[in-house]
């Protein structure tokens, strides 16, 4: 059935825009940039720091989300002569061709760390004249990257990889829904259909080394004009195999700063054997079988996320994927930890520098690393002070999502206190059984639920009434019905 979208007013989209003003107050979000950080952008536009080498015969092409214009990523895949395997181009952004170290735009990227998305606004990370305009890899203009080649074997292992600035241009902006038809109907042309094969081949050895991409559905907050509503998105095959590219780039890089001796990865520590244990009881709950022989990773696997218990268990999941953290190095030194427990190797961030901190000086680093050089003292003497930068960076985003969602939900329903809805236990608290959260089908709202006799059945339709939603405490609440 089709789900009924809800939208407000023109009118509640005011009320919400100005919660959202507010959330931006209380929450110290910077907004505006400093007049030298803006002069000092506008004369790295002029004067941008231009590599020698030029690689805008390779036709690129990004694939993002419709409206996105930062875009970080360009690619092109190819089959290389003899059947010898793929050889990937990926395009990064450079944007340290664009920022001095030390000067106006550098402090404020450490001041704001990564960019915000609100319903209304995103507070980015660099000015638009940047982000949007002269670093973004935009079609249809040349750009400074930081080009990888990574050779691929037949079965899509990495046998040789290089990272150097080079100067590029994309061919097309293309988006998940019209990638993911494309391949489908066979339309694709080479470059683009070999997304397909190389994604495949990657997520087998994702596989094989114990790795797990969680295919949750996300709730996404849709735009129309003045009003707002909500959706669930299911990821396509599509998103996955665009994630394999990125995800094969950053253990690369891990590898590359692990063997020149500084740098800094993104890491996650093995979830306790106590979390594992209650994920085995939600299973059971949801009537999912999960014999003991089977890993974690390959039950995931095989889970679908459109069916609704299998929605909640793999929302369960991302329990196990807290905790992430970045371990910088220096001198040689062996990090601890080093290993990102969802990814199963190393791995780093490198491939999104317009919208985090971190990536420029990753990237810095693995270019030092590949030409044999040493690396820049601006980027090695960041590295002590970005894990704490960038831990605090996240938790805004984290909070910003969470209470941007929180507010829209409560503005679409604040007029329907009382009204009973068609709902699926989700989440029920380990001490408080009467507690948990219930997804609702329609409107795609995802709230806590409070049970005054029975407990809370895990993985279960049930009805709940709607008792709260009140943009104000940018908060709803359902009871059991």
């Amino acid at each position: 059935m089709p789900r009924r979208p809800m939208h407000m007013t023109g009118a509640d989209g005011a009320a919400l825009r100005a919660a959202l003003r507010e959330l931006r107050t209380k929450l110290d979000v910077p907004e505006e940039f400093p007049a030298e950080v803006l002069a000092e952008a506008q004369r790295a536009v002029r004067e941008p720091r231009l590599p020698d080498l030029d690689a805008t015969d390779i036709p690129l092409f990004t694939i993002d989300p419709p409206t996105s214009v930062d875009l970080d990523q360009a690619m092109h895949l190819a089959r290389r002569p003899g059947g010898a395997g793929y050889r990937v181009h990926y395009a990064i952004a450079d944007v340290a061709a664009f920022v001095t170290p030390g000067g106006p735009l550098d402090a404020e990227a450490h001041r704001r760390v990564t960019t915000l998305y609100f319903p209304d606004e995103k507070v980015p990370l660099h000015p638009a004249v940047l982000s949007e305009g002269a670093a973004s890899l935009l079609p249809d203009r040349t750009r400074p990257a930081l080009l990888w080649r990574l050779d691929l074997d037949p079965d899509g292992r990495v046998e040789t990889a290089d990272v150097r600035r080079a100067l590029v241009r994309s061919r097309a902006k293309l988006d998940y829904d019209g990638v993911q038809k494309a391949i489908d109907s066979g339309t694709a042309e080479e470059p683009l259909a070999l997304l397909k094969d190389v994604g495949r081949l990657r997520e087998a050895l994702e596989q094989e080394r114990g790795g797990i991409s969680l295919n949750v559905p996300e709730q996404e907050i849709v735009v129309h004009g003045d009003s707002y509503s909500l959706a669930y998105r299911a990821p396509l095959p599509a998103d996955g195999w665009n994630a394999q590219i990125s995800l094969m780039t950053g253990m690369v890089a891990a590898d590359l700063m692990l063997a020149s001796g500084a740098g800094i990865l993104r890491t996650l520590p093995t979830a306790p054997d106590g979390a594992v244990g209650r994920l085995r009881r939600t299973a059971k709950a949801l009537r999912i079988d999960w014999p003991h022989h089977v890993p974690y990773a390959e039950l995931v696997r095989s889970l679908d996320p459109h069916l609704p218990a299998h929605a909640a268990f793999l929302q369960e999941c991302t329990a196990l994927l807290r905790g992430a953290g970045y371990t910088a190095f220096t001198g040689g030194e062996s990090p601890d930890p080093a290993i990102h427990a969802a990814v199963a190797a190393p791995y780093a961030h490198c491939t999104a520098p317009l919208r985090r901190l971190v990536d420029r000086y990753t990237g810095e680093l693995c270019v030092a690393a590949v030409a044999g050089a040493e690396a820049p003292q601006w980027a090695v003497s960041a590295l002590a002070e970005l894990p704490r930068e960038m831990a605090e960076g996240a938790r805004l985003a984290n909070t910003v999502e969470r209470e941007c969602v929180d507010l829209v939900e409560a503005a679409l329903l604040k007029d329907r206190v009382g009204e009973t809805f068609e709902a699926t236990v989700i989440d029920v608290k380990d001490r408080e059984p009467l507690v948990g959260t219930v997804h609702l089908a329609e409107p795609a709202v995802v709230g806590r639920v409070e049970s005054s006799a029975r407990e809370l059945p895990l993985g279960e339709r049930l009805r709940v009434r709607l008792t709260q939603a009140d943009p104000g405490t940018s908060k709803i609440l359902f009871a059991v019905a």
